[in-house]
Formats: C-alpha cells, structure tokens, sequence
C-alpha cells in the first residue's frame, strides 16, 4: 500500500503509476546501466525515457547513455560498447544544497576573501 500512495504523490522518487502504465503499455526496455537506471523507448520509436532507480537525478544518466537519450545517436550503449573520451571524467553527484557545493571566490558561504578589485571596474552609484 506504501509503494502504490508513494507511486501515485511522490514523483521525485522513481516512477509514478501512470509512468508505470504508460511504460508497461507503449514501452520497449533498451538496456540498463551501471547504476541500475532502465532505459526505454516507445514502440513506434520517437520517444525515449529513463526509470531511475532511486531519486528522480538526471545528472545520473551516464555518458553514453546521455546520447542516446537526446537523439544524438540511435545506438544505445547495449547495442554497441560505448568508449570515453580522455577528457570525459567519471559521473559525480550533484551536490547542490550540500556542503559540498561549489561555491566560488567571493561567495558568501565560501570562507575565503574575495580578490580585491583592479582598477579595470567602477562601482556604479545612483547620482
């Protein structure tokens, strides 16, 4: 009863039921990656869509994968093994709204002092 109430309210935490229904009905099941997220297209071929196995994350959506999901490419990384490039690095967790975020030089959480200004920049005051 918990799994149907949560599928029916909570969309950020996996498939909802009409996700469900709409896979099960017009779905065709491509592949699955490394992190256990399934990967499905519709049966006349136009329309492509991820089930997330956790957290609704799109930034969890490998490299290779990724392609495949914008159309870029009509081979998934099941069809054909899917090399990195050199400059591709590995898949990192959005850490936004964690202590972990990025916060630049001169942000107000970061503890560091913003670099003095030169003298290419003029304040602007209301005059």
């Amino acid at each position: 009863m918990k799994q149907f109430l949560a599928e029916l309210f909570i969309w950020w935490h996996g498939q909802t039921l009409g996700t469900r229904l709409h896979t099960a009905l017009h779905g065709k099941f491509v592949g699955e990656d490394e992190a256990g997220n399934r990967y499905f297209k519709s049966k006349k071929g136009d329309r492509r869509w991820v089930l997330y196995n956790g957290p609704a994350e799109a930034s969890r959506i490998p490299v290779g994968w990724h392609g495949w999901m914008h159309h870029r490419t009509d081979i998934s990384p099941v069809d054909k093994k899917y090399d990195a490039r050199s400059w591709e690095l590995p898949h990192k967790q959005n850490m936004t709204g964690t202590a972990y975020a990025y916060r630049p030089k001169g942000s107000m959480l970061n503890n560091e002092t913003r670099p003095d200004v030169t003298g290419d920049y003029d304040a602007w005051s209301p005059e």
